[in-house]
């Protein structure tokens, strides 16, 4: 499959045209936030205050990158393992994003929140946080410094490498590669 290059933010149609297997590289901003950043923008959310970035179109990288080096624009920045965002996804959705990026299959109510918020869930090579930093033009602090590595940033991206493993109809990679290649 060629490459998809996409820029964020993403609108609806620009997330139907991303089906599971597409390999695409982003450019644009993505933001960075895990498990405390999530709990915390869905409290937002629920009290229904804004959120300290604005969310629509945008895609959430979940990631904790590592101290920067003098010199550097961040440190190693890959992937956190996604499904302990599988609570917080389809609230994030709902108020507007439109995807996410990690490693490993999500699950729970993520899916079908995908589908019916026109979401997108791409994955990243774990393993490859040097390489993919190089993608990385720009790091900022949005929010919640006190957090460390989970505070959110803002990270301008070039060419930023991912694959579609989840998609806005339906389609799961990790589900699809399995029956692919199973004997029963």
């Amino acid at each position: 499959m060629a490459q998809k290059k996409i820029t964020t933010p993403l609108t609806d149609e620009a997330v139907k045209d991303l089906k599971i297997g597409d390999d695409v590289l982003i450019t644009g901003a993505i933001y960075t936030a895990r498990d405390a950043a999530h709990k915390r923008m869905v409290e937002l959310l629920d009290k229904g205050e804004a959120l300290p970035l604005d969310i629509k179109g945008q895609l959430i990288y979940y990631c904790g990158p590592s101290p920067t080096r003098p010199g550097k624009i961040i440190g190693s920045a890959g992937p956190t393992t996604s499904g302990r965002m599988n609570k917080y996804a389809p609230r994030i959705l709902k108020a507007g994003s439109k995807g996410m990026i990690g490693k490993g299959e999500m699950g729970g109510d993520v899916p079908e929140a995908l589908k019916k918020h026109t979401g997108v869930y791409m994955a990243a090579v774990g393993g490859a946080a040097a390489l993919i930093a190089k993608s990385i033009t720009k790091s900022e602090l949005v929010a919640w410094e006190e957090l460390g590595a989970e505070a959110i940033k803002k990270l301008t991206v070039k060419d930023f490498p991912a694959i579609v493993t989840q998609d806005a109809h339906g389609g799961n990679l990790y589900k699809e590669g399995v029956k692919k290649y199973s004997r029963t």
